[in-house]
């Protein structure tokens, strides 16, 4: 009792949690090979398991979760008996399995499951089956630069199937599936209809996962905020912003009117998770047809570190998405005058970039399939690919207007706008048919290996009724996100590189931006590069490095004038560097918009010392970061790359924006470096050194960052 008074229990337990979770290599975020997903049957029970994650279903009288739990920390995850799913046909709502009878939903006690009984008028179980898991969408790999072990994650399958008494609904079958996978906490879940009857049918809505959750906290009075469940959730109908909070549209916590024991008093705590669309998708199955929903992740989380959360989350994104780890390094060029395209091709084969891209403002129109136009972009493809250089480039398809027969219709006025951007067109319509037509037709017909794709569609409604491919509102977002997704996963099928400020990695796109404001690019360059590393560190707490890009703006833009462009480069190349030196350092490319990458032979030695200095370093560079310090420009700042599975366990990169040296002694955390007892130590390649690890795998260790300027360490 008398260690807990003095304040060292907290830190004691930690570090006991600490020794026996990471370095005995039974850490999932250090070494998660022996977790292997199963999918088995006990008696009338099913239980889905990897050794970090269970999911328990009954499925007798019908089928119900009962168990969801936390196999790292032990926390059970479920307070109460829903059904698994709802599903809308022709605007009546059908609950997919579940039990009904409990008198208590606070807590739940197995001996009450027996005396439960299956909910009138809900689709039943009829049977299930058990496979492994298939590739969602297909990627084979590239030969673009990436870290990807996997082309596709691994795990087991469970597909349960519901059918109806009622002869109106006869010949309809609902799955439910549900997906474990190797080495993660994570659950994945979506259903689809079948229609086997001889009508054609509406899905009006659905519900694709329903849970009672344990409340996190339990007021009596109705705070202002509410903390979550330890649980990341979002799905791949996901659009809207940078981050999967920002482009969340599904997840909702909602109240529990069921839950009469809880302790705040107007019954409004959000313990009950539902996902489900906002609105619609009112989408029409025809006889022997197929409709699939979207698919929600669950990913178990267990605390709340945000690094360590963090690091879950970016495991799972290379897991499901491993094409996110492709991070080919890449220029934004400003022209597509053929001389000036093949110079900048020629100064990334001197440099040793690898992509040249077609920037927006540079004159590229892909949308102009006339054989003139593909004529002269094939042939720029073809100049690049002979140097061993890919080229691709920009299109524009939202905040633009095209028609007030084509624009998205505001429901609220019946008239064009009211989009995200404002105006923007319907991808629904003809127009946005054909325009999807095109894009796909261009990139086939140029051999352009990459598009980036400003304004992917960004989940705007259209209350049109006259636009080709969608009936109304209620079924507008779903049709054209539905459109969307085709053409990025027949872009990844194709292993076409795909730019998306949107969040659509699920569903092909490789990288989007870190998030930052596009004006600030504006503003005098020291501002800039402070500003910079803001919008990195901020930016990779939920991305990996090869997920995000920033910005470099070697011409004008936005306005700023001199003081803020790095043209003419050997005026600026103390600048240029320091941009060079933070974005490379992250792992994070950037757009280096401009015409070209040198102007003399000083820029060139500089480019290409950096690009060598990226590359010799490139798979710890493109490993997770730990985050150290945030810029705040009156200190130091800087992260630390970490992966246990190199030689190079971490690369520290430190900042100095002062007018003076830096001199301290830093905690370096290198317990995700898998390291146990020692650290060895060098600064810039110079002398090493070798530190002790304390009981929580830290080190402390002096260094001098120079003035206005940087240092960097390894750690073996």
């Amino acid at each position: 009792m008398k260690l807990y008074k003095n304040g060292i229990g907290a830190t004691l337990c930690f570090t006991l949690f600490i020794c026996s979770m990471g370095n005995s290599q039974s850490d999932w975020l250090i070494d998660n090979s022996k977790y292997k997903a199963n999918v088995e049957q006990k008696e009338r029970k099913v239980i889905l398991s990897n050794g970090l994650v269970s999911r328990t279903l009954v499925v007798a009288p019908d089928v119900a979760t009962v168990d969801f739990k936390n196999l790292t920390t032990g926390e059970q995850m479920l307070r109460s008996i829903k059904p698994e799913a709802e599903v809308g046909i022709d605007g009546k709502t059908y609950a997919i399995g579940g039990l009904v009878g409990l008198k208590e939903h606070g807590y739940l006690l197995d001996k009450w499951i027996a005396d439960l009984r299956a909910g009138s008028g809900a689709f039943h179980y009829k049977d299930h089956f058990v496979k492994d898991i298939e590739p969602k969408i297909e990627w084979q790999g590239s030969t673009r630069y990436h870290t990807a072990k996997k082309k596709a994650p691994t795990g087991k399958e469970l597909i349960l199937s519901f059918e109806h008494s009622s002869d109106s609904l006869k010949g309809i079958v609902v799955n439910v599936h549900y997906e474990i996978y190797d080495g993660l906490p994570l659950l994945s879940k979506w259903l689809t209809v079948e229609n086997q009857s001889k009508k054609t049918v509406t899905i009006s809505s659905f519900k694709t996962e329903i849970l009672a959750f344990p409340e996190t906290e339990n007021p009596v009075e109705t705070p202002k905020t509410w903390k979550k469940p330890n649980i990341h959730l979002e799905s791949d109908y996901a659009f809207g912003g940078f981050t999967s909070g920002e482009s969340d549209v599904t997840t909702f916590w909602e109240s529990d009117p069921e839950y009469t024991s809880q302790v705040n008093w107007l019954m409004e705590t959000p313990c009950l998770l539902i996902s489900k669309l906002p609105v619609g998708p009112n989408a029409a199955i025809e006889s022997e047809g197929i409709f699939e929903t979207f698919h929600t992740f669950e990913l178990l989380l267990d605390g709340n570190d945000r690094e360590r959360n963090g690091l879950s989350v970016r495991k799972m994104y290379r897991t499901l998405a491993p094409w996110v780890t492709e991070n080919p390094i890449f220029m934004h060029l400003t022209t597509t005058d053929p001389k000036q395209v093949k110079n900048a091709i020629d100064q990334c084969v001197e440099t040793d970039y690898e992509m040249v891209i077609l920037s927006f403002g540079s004159g590229l129109n892909m949308e102009d399939t006339t054989a003139t136009n593909i004529e002269k972009f094939r042939k720029l493809a073809d100049y690049a690919h002979e140097r061993g250089i890919q080229l691709g480039g920009y299109s524009l398809f939202s905040s633009r207007k095209i028609d007030d027969s084509i624009d998205v219709i505001d429901k609220a006025t019946g008239k064009p706008g009211g989009a995200k951007f404002g105006n923007a067109p319907c991808l629904a319509s003809q127009w946005g048919y054909d325009y999807l037509h095109k894009i796909n037709y261009f990139i086939d017909a140029t051999g352009f290996d990459l598009l980036e794709h400003d304004g992917p569609y960004p989940g705007d409604y259209c209350a049109s009724t006259e636009h080709a491919f969608h009936k109304g509102y209620e079924d507008s977002q779903w049709v054209q996100w539905n459109m969307t997704k085709d053409l990025y996963n027949d872009l990844r099928r194709k292993n076409v590189y795909l730019n998306a400020p949107d969040f659509y990695f699920l569903q092909g796109s490789n990288k989007c931006g870190i998030g930052y404001r596009e004006v600030n690019w504006s503003l005098p360059r020291e501002q800039q590069l402070v500003l910079g590393r803001q919008n990195i560190y901020d930016g990779t707490w939920q991305k990996a490095p090869s997920m995000a890009w920033t910005f470099v703006p070697l011409t004008e833009y936005h306005g700023g004038g001199e003081a803020a462009t790095l043209e003419p480069l050997n005026a600026h190349l103390d600048a240029y560097e320091a941009h060079m030196v933070q974005n490379y350092g992250s792992g994070v490319q950037a757009c280096y918009r401009g015409p070209r990458l040198y102007d003399t032979d000083r820029t060139k030695a500089l480019v290409k010392e950096r690009i060598s200095h990226y590359k010799k370093y490139r798979n710890i560079l493109n490993s997770d970061i730990i985050h150290l310090q945030r810029p705040n420009g009156r200190s130091w700042d800087g992260f630390m790359h970490v992966n246990p599975e190199l030689p190079i366990k971490a690369y520290v990169m430190l900042f100095n924006p002062t007018s003076k040296p830096i001199s301290e002694t830093l905690k370096l955390p290198l317990y995700y470096t898998g390291l146990i007892s020692k650290a060895t130590v060098s600064e810039k390649e110079g002398a090493s050194k070798v530190f002790d690890l304390n009981r929580n795998f830290n080190i402390w260790i002096p260094v001098v960052i120079p003035a206005e300027s940087y240092t960097w360490l390894t750690v073996r």
